[in-house]
């Protein structure tokens, strides 16, 4: 009975060491992941697409080393780290093709789940909040009312998806996030837009009265 009980407990102390080394290697390939993804947004904010292809290149291999190890481990595949750092990898996809006006992959083509997906596309379109702040600075006002209306599209889309958290990953506190990010930037939008009319309706009151003032100096 004792040899019976050691065989027993040796063959779970096995399984265990196994799902353990799983887990480890799974942890430093997501944090490596989740790196890549946040320098390759930044490239793409500073609208360095090339730099921020080559990062996604190197993020795709990383995520592959994920989807395979953990593909025989569901407990460590969908665990917290695992899904978050597959998230910022959709995210990371999604942003560059925002900005640099490229057809959007999707959850098959970047072979994550659905749900990681989805988040990730939530991320992606708070993401270009900066995007479109950043852009007002420059007078780009036109480029930010398209990019506040991907934004609007893409809540749109998920505010439809209804379904339990834990089938989605907490997508409906996502959503409720993206569209207080929607609001905010509709209204600094709002602002901006109001300010360049005002500037205008300005310039052609200066315009007017300099105007009125060249023909009464007339002889």
């Amino acid at each position: 009975m004792q040899d019976n009980i050691e065989q027993l407990v040796a063959a779970c102390a096995a399984k265990i060491e196994a799902d353990h080394a799983v887990r480890e290697q799974a942890i430093g390939v997501s944090r490596a992941l989740i790196r890549l993804c946040a320098n390759s947004i930044r490239a793409t904010h500073r609208s360095d697409f090339d730099e921020a292809r080559r990062l996604l290149d190197e993020a795709q291999a990383a995520a592959a080393l994920i989807l395979t190890t953990t593909a025989d481990f569901p407990a460590i595949r969908f665990a917290g780290y695992t899904q978050d750092a597959l998230k910022e990898y959709v995210e990371a996809h999604l942003v560059l093709a925002f900005l640099a006006d490229t057809p959007a992959p999707g959850h098959r083509e970047l072979g994550v789940e659905a749900a990681a997906y989805l988040n990730g596309l939530a991320e992606a379109a708070s993401e270009l909040r900066r995007a479109i702040l950043d852009g007002l600075r420059h007078g780009e006002v036109e480029r930010g009312e398209r990019l506040l209306q991907t934004m609007d599209e893409v809540y749109s889309g998920l505010v439809t998806v209804d379904f339990p958290d834990a089938i989605t990953g907490g997508l409906r506190r996502t959503t409720d996030a993206l569209r207080a990010v929607v609001e905010r930037t509709r209204g600094d939008m709002t602002a901006a837009l109001r300010q360049d009319q005002l500037v205008a309706a300005m310039f052609q009151l200066e315009t007017y009265l300099a105007d009125g003032r060249s023909d009464a100096q007339a002889p």
